[in-house]
Protein backbone atom coordinates (compact mmCIF):
# COMPACT_ATOMS: atom_id res chain seq x y z
CA UNK A 1 0.00 0.00 0.00
CA UNK A 2 1.60 3.23 -0.97
CA UNK A 3 1.97 5.99 1.86
CA UNK A 4 0.08 9.12 1.39
CA UNK A 5 2.42 11.85 2.19
CA UNK A 6 -0.03 14.87 1.60
CA UNK A 7 -2.68 13.20 4.05
CA UNK A 8 -0.30 12.09 6.67
CA UNK A 9 1.28 16.14 6.51
CA UNK A 10 -2.44 17.10 6.81
CA UNK A 11 -3.61 14.67 9.78
CA UNK A 12 -0.36 16.40 11.45
CA UNK A 13 -1.27 19.83 10.84
CA UNK A 14 -4.50 19.26 11.87
CA UNK A 15 -3.75 17.93 15.24
CA UNK A 16 -1.04 19.90 15.72
CA UNK A 17 -3.11 23.15 15.30
CA UNK A 18 -5.33 21.73 18.23
CA UNK A 19 -2.49 21.01 20.71
CA UNK A 20 -0.29 24.28 20.21
CA UNK A 21 -3.90 26.21 20.77
CA UNK A 22 -4.35 24.39 23.52
CA UNK A 23 -1.14 23.86 25.32
CA UNK A 24 0.93 26.53 23.44
CA UNK A 25 4.56 25.53 21.95
CA UNK A 26 6.38 24.41 25.34
CA UNK A 27 4.04 22.59 26.70
CA UNK A 28 2.65 20.84 23.70
CA UNK A 29 3.85 16.90 22.87
CA UNK A 30 4.52 15.36 19.97
CA UNK A 31 3.53 12.00 21.10
CA UNK A 32 0.16 13.25 21.70
CA UNK A 33 0.00 15.15 18.49
CA UNK A 34 1.31 12.28 16.43
CA UNK A 35 -1.56 10.15 18.68
CA UNK A 36 -4.31 12.44 17.91
CA UNK A 37 -3.18 12.20 14.17
CA UNK A 38 -3.27 8.45 14.44
CA UNK A 39 0.50 8.32 13.05
CA UNK A 40 3.83 7.19 13.87
CA UNK A 41 5.76 10.41 15.52
CA UNK A 42 8.60 9.92 13.55
CA UNK A 43 6.71 11.62 10.59
CA UNK A 44 6.93 14.88 12.36
CA UNK A 45 10.34 14.55 12.13
CA UNK A 46 10.18 13.37 8.75
CA UNK A 47 7.70 16.42 7.50
CA UNK A 48 8.29 19.14 9.84
CA UNK A 49 11.82 18.96 11.42
CA UNK A 50 11.32 19.52 14.98
CA UNK A 51 9.00 20.68 17.62
CA UNK A 52 9.56 24.71 17.11
CA UNK A 53 10.11 24.29 13.06
CA UNK A 54 6.19 22.51 13.22
CA UNK A 55 4.86 25.34 15.49
CA UNK A 56 5.68 27.89 12.22
CA UNK A 57 4.23 25.27 10.12
CA UNK A 58 1.24 25.67 12.12
CA UNK A 59 0.98 29.05 11.94
CA UNK A 60 1.72 29.68 8.54
CA UNK A 61 -1.09 26.91 7.93
CA UNK A 62 -3.12 28.78 9.87
CA UNK A 63 -2.85 32.19 8.71
CA UNK A 64 -3.13 30.48 4.44
CA UNK A 65 -6.26 28.99 5.62
CA UNK A 66 -7.74 32.29 6.83
CA UNK A 67 -6.19 34.36 3.84
CA UNK A 68 -7.95 31.79 1.65
CA UNK A 69 -11.28 32.23 3.78
CA UNK A 70 -11.48 36.12 4.14
CA UNK A 71 -8.71 37.08 1.16
CA UNK A 72 -8.13 41.03 0.81
CA UNK A 73 -8.19 41.78 -2.57
CA UNK A 74 -10.06 43.86 -4.67
CA UNK A 75 -13.72 45.11 -4.17
CA UNK A 76 -13.13 43.58 0.01
CA UNK A 77 -9.98 45.94 -0.09
CA UNK A 78 -12.14 48.90 -0.10
CA UNK A 79 -14.43 47.72 1.91
CA UNK A 80 -12.77 47.17 5.58
CA UNK A 81 -16.11 47.33 7.52
CA UNK A 82 -16.85 43.86 5.62
CA UNK A 83 -13.46 42.27 5.81
CA UNK A 84 -13.53 42.93 9.33
CA UNK A 85 -16.56 41.49 9.57
CA UNK A 86 -15.49 38.19 7.99
CA UNK A 87 -12.80 38.16 9.77
CA UNK A 88 -14.46 38.35 13.10
CA UNK A 89 -16.63 35.42 11.32
CA UNK A 90 -13.53 33.53 10.80
CA UNK A 91 -12.52 33.62 14.78
CA UNK A 92 -15.09 32.66 15.31
CA UNK A 93 -15.48 29.39 13.75
CA UNK A 94 -11.78 28.90 14.02
CA UNK A 95 -10.75 30.19 17.11
CA UNK A 96 -7.55 28.18 17.25
CA UNK A 97 -5.80 30.84 15.08
CA UNK A 98 -6.33 33.54 18.24
CA UNK A 99 -4.68 30.85 20.56
CA UNK A 100 -1.51 30.55 18.55
CA UNK A 101 -0.82 33.81 18.08
CA UNK A 102 -0.93 34.63 21.45
CA UNK A 103 1.03 31.39 22.56
CA UNK A 104 3.55 32.76 19.73
CA UNK A 105 3.50 36.13 21.48
CA UNK A 106 3.89 34.77 25.03
CA UNK A 107 6.43 32.25 24.57
CA UNK A 108 8.67 33.54 21.57
CA UNK A 109 8.67 37.45 23.03
CA UNK A 110 11.86 38.53 21.20
CA UNK A 111 13.05 35.81 19.44
CA UNK A 112 12.78 35.15 16.04
CA UNK A 113 9.65 34.92 14.51
CA UNK A 114 8.58 31.39 12.60
CA UNK A 115 8.43 30.89 9.51
CA UNK A 116 8.38 34.70 8.91
CA UNK A 117 9.13 34.81 5.19
CA UNK A 118 6.15 32.85 4.79
CA UNK A 119 3.88 34.56 6.85
CA UNK A 120 5.37 37.60 6.14
CA UNK A 121 4.09 37.53 2.32
CA UNK A 122 0.74 36.68 2.97
CA UNK A 123 0.40 40.29 4.89
CA UNK A 124 2.35 42.20 2.38
CA UNK A 125 -0.10 40.56 -0.13
CA UNK A 126 -2.70 42.38 2.02
CA UNK A 127 -1.20 45.32 2.24
CA UNK A 128 -0.62 45.87 -1.25
CA UNK A 129 -4.45 45.43 -1.70
CA UNK A 130 -5.02 47.77 0.72
CA UNK A 131 -2.37 50.57 -1.08
CA UNK A 132 -3.67 49.88 -4.40
CA UNK A 133 -7.54 50.45 -2.87
CA UNK A 134 -6.13 53.73 -1.51
CA UNK A 135 -4.73 54.92 -4.29
CA UNK A 136 -7.90 54.66 -5.77
CA UNK A 137 -9.94 56.34 -3.18
CA UNK A 138 -11.51 53.62 -1.94
CA UNK A 139 -9.71 53.64 1.51
CA UNK A 140 -8.64 57.28 2.85
CA UNK A 141 -5.11 57.27 2.94
CA UNK A 142 -5.12 59.21 6.57
CA UNK A 143 -3.04 56.46 7.72
CA UNK A 144 -0.41 53.85 6.30
CA UNK A 145 -1.97 50.29 4.75
CA UNK A 146 0.10 48.89 7.70
CA UNK A 147 -1.67 50.96 10.32
CA UNK A 148 -4.53 49.79 8.59
CA UNK A 149 -4.58 46.45 8.49
CA UNK A 150 -2.88 45.93 11.83
CA UNK A 151 -6.09 48.21 13.78
CA UNK A 152 -8.75 46.24 11.82
CA UNK A 153 -7.10 42.55 12.76
CA UNK A 154 -6.51 43.85 16.21
CA UNK A 155 -10.12 44.74 16.00
CA UNK A 156 -11.74 41.70 14.54
CA UNK A 157 -9.44 39.62 16.75
CA UNK A 158 -9.40 41.02 20.33
CA UNK A 159 -13.23 39.64 20.94
CA UNK A 160 -11.81 36.05 20.74
CA UNK A 161 -8.61 36.75 22.59
CA UNK A 162 -10.20 38.22 25.92
CA UNK A 163 -13.45 36.23 25.66
CA UNK A 164 -14.48 37.28 29.41
CA UNK A 165 -13.81 40.55 28.90
CA UNK A 166 -15.54 40.70 25.77
CA UNK A 167 -18.79 39.74 27.39
CA UNK A 168 -17.76 42.07 30.50
CA UNK A 169 -17.99 45.00 28.27
CA UNK A 170 -20.15 43.80 25.74
CA UNK A 171 -22.76 41.31 27.08
CA UNK A 172 -22.85 37.85 25.46
CA UNK A 173 -24.50 38.97 22.00
CA UNK A 174 -21.95 37.72 19.57
CA UNK A 175 -23.91 39.33 16.75
CA UNK A 176 -24.05 42.63 18.56
CA UNK A 177 -20.42 42.57 18.62
CA UNK A 178 -19.70 41.76 15.04
CA UNK A 179 -22.30 44.80 14.70
CA UNK A 180 -19.91 46.95 16.58
CA UNK A 181 -17.05 46.01 15.05
CA UNK A 182 -18.26 46.75 11.56
CA UNK A 183 -19.13 50.02 12.73
CA UNK A 184 -15.87 51.05 14.66
CA UNK A 185 -13.68 49.78 11.44
CA UNK A 186 -16.37 52.02 9.24
CA UNK A 187 -15.68 54.90 11.48
CA UNK A 188 -12.31 54.74 11.21
CA UNK A 189 -12.03 54.42 7.57
CA UNK A 190 -14.45 57.34 7.05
Amino acid sequence: MAWNTARTRQLLLDAAIDEFAEYGPEAARLDRIAATAGVNKERIYQYFGNKEQLFGAVLSWSLERLAEAVPLEGPLAANLPEYAGRVFDYHREHPQFIRLLYWEGLHRGGDPIAAREERAKRYADKLAALAAAQKKGAVPSEFAPGELLYAVIALAGWWYATPPLAQMIMGDDVENARETLVRVVAKLVS
